[in-house]
């Protein structure tokens, strides 16, 4: 199911390239441009077919497509006398703003109609449930018992044969329990039953815990003796400590997700796109300060769960969340990632399609202010002077994307852990 997952997903990506220049595609001959060539992939021409005036096709490395428009720019030096009155460039602003965002406005669609099926269908996350698992600490201690104390490697989930029983289970504990006092001392969140816990000075202890509306109930437990790090310090070395084998609860009757129907769906849909977009700006914002963390990541250290991941390490959580059969998270991956594209691609830099939508405008408003002065009309931005700032650009792109890539590839981001 891994394996299974990581392919989808990396066609899920690959789709949504494709129809990101099917956008422009089909504005731009909405418009009266002419586009000669539409292709899926780079490299070697696998297939391909003519249709009127365009090539559509495959080729052999499927890393995304490209479509041909003629004129982007008035320096292509590739079109025929016949097709200039058709060249990209002379046509008004606004259209050639509509054909360049057309691509991030597919990635948007994408995303939404992923959004829906999720509402729809399978649950998207509850904002309540949220707002607790963002600082689990200060939320009511509600457990889960788990099923042992994993002795080697905290991050594994699983039990191996010499990891005792969870003290918790031992004592009678059951999942959606709340503790409300650890050794006798009153706890008012999970922080505290944690921090009490840890910091135990003797095995035996007393755990006081509430079940549904039942009065509360004393147990003794037994603590296991354990290495882990430090509290709110995970990257630093074990430590010796002790271990109920617990973990946070979501309060009963709360649920993860929210399945909304056919009808509520879509504006469920729209109100949780409203918030990834405002996560977006601030991840923007963030971005510079989390490459070191990428640095750290090759060096061994655990990754930022926060931070950037490439098309690989994407795929692989969606592998790991295919393997877990959490389909919605699954595809709430690949609408949050279309939706990052989409914005990330309208960014007023070249060689995105926020670059030239940015000249465009910029031309527009020069020849407009140019026309109030009664000056002569500056006419077109010539490309050329910007290559320089468009292969900076180009690098630093580059550089980010194989630094992401090999953090993905050396030290991935595991959703189990």
């Amino acid at each position: 199911m891994t394996t299974f997952g990581i392919v989808l997903f990396a066609l899920i990506i690959l789709v949504s390239v494709c129809l990101h220049e099917a956008g422009h595609m089909l504005t731009a001959k909405g418009f009266g441009m002419k586009v000669t060539r539409y292709f899926a992939g780079f490299g070697p021409t696998l297939w391909s077919f003519k249709k009127g005036e365009t090539e559509y096709g495959v080729k052999a490395i499927p890393l995304g497509g490209f479509v041909k428009i003629v004129g982007m720019t008035p320096q292509d030096d590739d079109v025929a006398p016949e097709d200039e009155p058709r060249a990209m460039w002379r046509f008004p602003v606004w259209k050639r703003t509509v054909v360049m965002a057309a691509g991030s406005v597919t990635h948007f669609i994408i995303g939404f109609i992923l959004l829906w099926i999720i509402a729809s269908f399978l649950g998207l996350p509850n904002a309540q449930a949220q707002k607790y698992g963002e600082n689990v600490n200060a939320a009511p201690a509600y457990v889960t018992v788990g099923p042992c104390v994993v002795l080697a490697s905290p991050g594994t989930a699983d039990c191996g044969p010499n990891d005792p029983t969870s003290p918790a289970r031992v004592a009678g504990l059951q999942d959606g329990d709340r503790i409300t006092a650890v050794d006798g001392v009153p706890t008012d969140n999970f922080g505290q039953v944690v921090d009490k816990i840890c910091n135990a000075t003797s095995a035996d202890n007393t755990i006081t815990y509430v079940r549904g509306t039942a009065a509360p109930v004393t147990v003794h437990v037994t603590l296991e003796a354990v290495q882990r790090p430090p509290q709110n310090q995970p990257n630093a070395a074990p430590v010796p400590t002790s271990a109920l084998g617990i973990q946070w609860s979501l309060p009963p009757g709360v649920s993860p997700t929210i399945t909304s129907g056919p009808i509520r769906g879509v504006g469920a849909a729209a109100s949780y796109m409203g918030t990834s977009f405002s996560q977006i700006g601030g991840a923007l914002t963030a971005l510079p300060g989390k490459i070191p963390g990428l640095w750290d990541a090759l060096n061994g250290k655990p990754r930022d769960p926060t931070g950037p991941i490439s098309v690989v390490g994407a795929s692989e959580i969606g592998g790991q969340t295919a393997a877990l059969q959490a389909w919605n998270l699954f595809l709430l991956i690949a609408a949050e990632l279309n939706f990052f594209v989409g914005v990330f691609n309208l960014l007023p830099l070249l060689p995105l399609d926020g670059g030239h939508i940015a000249i465009a405008w910029y031309e527009r408003v020069r020849s407009w202010w140019a026309s109030k002065r009664r000056k002569p009309d500056p006419g077109r931005v010539d490309y050329y002077k910007l290559m320089p700032l468009t292969y900076f650009v180009i690098v630093i792109f580059c550089g980010f994307s194989l630094l992401t890539i090999l953090a993905d590839v050396i030290n991935p981001i595991n959703i189990g852990k």
